[in-house]
């Protein structure tokens, strides 16, 4: 490289350390910044040979990362550290014990919950799911570690377009499956948003580029509209005496599809692409006043929708956030979101727990992000689960909708959606869920599998002779749940160790067999036991006996194996996810198209893919693969929520796939027409795909209700693009309002 332009990537170092400092809004005193200028130079030392995929020098990602956490979370020196230091343990000659010496056990402490773990490549084992649960187990001790790591992926994100589109899609699924939903429950919407948006861009980029052009094309119309529907609401706001700000927030492209997705609408159909911030400069005493009285002014000048009225000053999210939501009808007739809060709040809402922290001594709002902070480290500290199925159970609550329920005393408890009497119980109290027998809710008795709704005052009855058992995992959603009923069963199991230990020495003996750790793993492996302690159960309650022992070490002198059929309850597979999703029974597997994929140089044969009945991907869907040993490739549209999930656990399993197109080959495909029922409907429906399009129906549902017809076609086709083509053509049908397609069907 010439001197010049190692000058150049010299002074572009310094121009981002100064950023850095001045983004730097938390306490700076001078061993503060001397701390802060020695971490950057360690770094920058440590770092002087690497560069990233992108060409550019390494130190660049650690500032950014660092500059992130400082000016977009808000963190302080010791966060700001650990962000300069946190690849040096992994990628440099640094250890952990160099930067304890330097910098003090906190930042060493952080940089070790952030060091990847290497050497974890077994088949059973995700190296992903290793690494995410090494990070979340560190909220026992510093939820800076999961500020920081965010911070990381964030610029990660940011500069994905240097990796090739394999590691894009990987990344992309992690991101979406595990931290997005941490940023949204700690707080940081504004860092959720766009780890969202960038995860959307990746997975499926031609969607989000049109989605984005549309919006760039609309900019100018929307900021008409917004200054219209502003002038009258500053007037009356100035008049009563507030001081604030009013802003138009385009929505994220991401957030935009989903609501397409969720109501089969294009994007011209959506109204609220955008929504309205006013932000309240007001005293802490007064600032709840002060939002009210803005809500009465805005809606005497806009009639609101009395059922989108969200109250989240009075009962705020669990992640701290506070505001009042109203929807409003413009004069134009057009349908806007509002949103209400203090500047206080509206802090809070961006960078969440650093600046719930900040206002803590003052406020005692967002005690519900401590409390989940208190629950979610007494579930991490008890979770003995391999990391795929604690990943799992630890993602399933962080983005679900969230429910708020009384205790007789008054007491409010947050719960995802769809909790139910076991889910307070065990929210309340280990010992309470335990013996929960059922509950008083709203003075009425309910039982423990009833689904509590946001308001109910819930009173659990519980009694002495009460014990979990596994059909209650049916019954609740909550990770808390889940693991405390998990851990009184296996409590109530250790019970059984004795006399199932014995038992199994015996069979081994009768068998000739060492009494090995080898030998119990091989059994348990192939039970798809969770470990001994249920070994020992089933073989003291006589679920497994010497027959079943003999097989397992002695198959050749059993016919069969019955045990192989028996599927012990509640006991969740211990191996690789479940890829038994069968091609398309309709297609012929001599006449499949064959997956070209990145990492091999032939084609795959067509019996070496399976299509997934999750997504049911046609060719011209965007797709990825996914090899297990011993399966068939998986083939899921890259937006599929299996595949996400299996993504973001398996990442070293994914193989770029492409369809390369046979002709005489179909796959199955789902339409759903709504239109205005009218004699010869049905024949025009069906003269535009038997003849015009010359694809066959496999099935035709239609129902009848008052004049509007629903029709579920099942069409065999040989690619998106026609079927998109035929989604066009039906449009234009003038009783039809609407077209879209489906694709989970069984």
């Amino acid at each position: 490289m010439q001197p010049a332009q190692l000058e150049q990537e010299r002074l572009e170092i310094l121009r981002r350390y100064r950023r850095l400092i001045e983004v730097w809004h938390t306490r700076k005193t001078t061993r503060d910044r001397w701390m802060v200028r020695k971490a950057f130079r360690l770094a920058a030392d440590a770092h002087k040979d690497m560069r990233r995929k992108s060409g550019e020098p390494f130190i660049f990602h650690p500032l950014e990362v660092a500059t992130i956490a400082a000016g977009e979370i808000g963190l302080g020196r010791t966060s700001i550290i650990s962000a300069l230091l946190h690849d040096t343990v992994e990628d440099t000659e640094l250890s952990l014990d160099d930067i304890q010496s330097m910098f003090g056990e906190e930042v060493a402490r952080i940089i070790d919950g952030l060091t990847k773990i290497e050497g974890i490549s077994s088949a059973t084992v995700s190296a992903q799911s290793e690494t995410l649960k090494k990070i979340l187990l560190t909220l026992s001790d510093d939820v800076r570690v999961i500020l920081v790591k965010l911070a990381d992926r964030l610029h990660n994100m940011r500069t994905l377009e240097a990796m090739v589109r394999e590691k894009q899609i990987k990344v992309a699924s992690e991101t979406k499956y595990i931290y997005a939903p941490l940023a949204y429950r700690l707080g940081l919407y504004s860092i959720k948003s766009e780890l969202e948006d960038l995860s959307f861009r990746y997975s499926q980029p031609q969607v989000y580029h049109d989605i984005k052009e549309k919006l760039s094309a609309q900019a100018e119309e929307r900021q008409a509209f917004f200054d219209e529907y502003r002038k009258p609401v500053e007037e009356a706001l100035q008049k009563i005496g507030l001081h604030f700000t009013i802003e138009c927030k385009t929505k994220a492209a991401y957030s935009i599809w989903q609501k397409m997705s969720a109501n089969q609408m294009p994007f011209e159909e959506i109204y609220n692409v955008f929504h309205v911030n006013v932000i309240i400069d007001e005293d802490k005493e007064k600032e709840v006043l002060a939002c009210w009285s803005a809500y009465s002014v805005i809606t005497s000048i806009y009639t609101p929708n009395n059922k989108s009225l969200r109250d989240f000053i009075s009962a705020p999210k669990a992640n701290g956030y506070e505001s009042i939501h109203i929807t409003t009808m413009s004069k134009s007739g057009q349908w806007v979101d509002v949103q209400i809060r203090s500047r206080r709040m509206d802090e809070i809402a961006k960078k969440g727990y650093p600046a719930y922290l900040k206002y803590k001594t003052q406020d005692t709002a967002g005690a519900g992000l401590d409390e989940w902070l208190n629950k979610t480290r007494e579930l991490l500290a008890e979770s003995d689960e391999e990391a795929v199925n604690f990943i799992d159970d630890f993602t399933r609550n962080l983005f679900s909708d969230e429910i708020i329920v009384f205790t007789p005393k008054g007491d409010m408890i947050n719960l995802p959606l769809n909790a139910t009497v076991l889910d307070v119980a065990y929210a309340i109290h280990t010992d309470l869920g335990n013996h929960c027998i059922g509950a008083n809710v709203n003075h009425r008795l309910r039982p423990v599998d009833y689904a509590v709704k946001s308001g109910d005052q819930v009173e659990i009855i519980k009694s002495r002779v009460q014990q979990p058992n596994e059909d209650w995992f049916k019954y609740v959603v909550t990770a808390r749940a889940k693991t405390r009923i998990k851990l009184a069963i296996k409590n109530e199991r250790k019970k059984f160790r004795g006399e199932g230990k014995k038992l199994l020495e015996n069979y081994f003996k009768q068998l000739k067999l060492e009494n090995s750790k080898t030998n119990i793993n091989k059994l348990i492996a192939d039970k798809k036991l969770n470990g001994p302690v249920d070994l020992y159960y089933y073989l003291a309650k006589g679920q497994i006996i010497f027959k079943d022992v003999k097989e397992v070490f002695n198959p050749s002198e059993s016919a069969i194996s019955w045990i192989r059929s028996f599927r012990f309850p509640f006991i969740k597979q211990k191996t690789l996810p479940d890829t038994r999703n069968l091609r398309n029974p309709s297609v012929e597997e001599s006449k499949l198209p064959k997956i070209n994929a990145a990492d091999k140089t032939e084609e795959f044969s067509p019996l070496e893919y399976s299509v997934s009945k999750c997504c049911n991907p046609i060719p011209g869907d965007d797709v990825i693969g996914l090899l297990f040993p011993g399966e068939p490739i998986q083939i899921h549209k890259t937006e599929c929520d299996t595949a996400i999930r299996l993504m973001s656990h398996y990442g070293k399993n994914i193989v770029k796939a492409k369809w390369m197109q046979k002709e005489g080959v179909t796959f199955l495909a789902g339409l759903k027409v709504q239109a205005v029922d009218k004699l010869g409907l049905l024949h025009q429906i069906t003269h535009e795909i038997t003849t015009e399009f010359g694809l066959n129906i496999r099935s035709f549902q239609l129902e009848n209700v008052e004049g509007l017809v629903d029709i579920n076609l099942m069409l065999y086709v040989n690619s998106s693009e026609k079927l998109n083509k035929l989604i066009q053509r039906l449009k234009k049908i003038k009783e039809v309002l609407k077209v879209s397609r489906f694709n989970k069907f069984d």
